[in-house]
């Protein structure tokens, strides 16, 4: 029988995983800061954590998932 050669190696399907959770953990820091009475609105959602932190999670997730999938293994 021959051996399977997997496209990636364990380490680099490991980093691909932990991007995928920087990611999910950036859009939860997204969610939230709706108004319980939808006549009122809420400025909660302009806050830090809402406008600068998440998305830059975001992006630190896929730019991680990126190079995860670019770089070339030394094998």
């Amino acid at each position: 029988m021959k051996k399977k050669n997997f496209l990636f190696n364990k380490n680099r399907y490991r980093l691909l995983v932990l991007s995928i959770l920087v990611i999910g953990i950036g859009f939860l820091l997204m969610s939230g800061g709706a108004s319980n009475d939808p006549e009122v609105f809420s400025d909660e959602i302009y806050n830090f954590r809402r406008i600068r932190l998440a998305p830059l999670i975001v992006i630190m997730g896929f730019t991680l998932c990126i190079f995860t999938i670019l770089n070339k293994s030394k094998n």
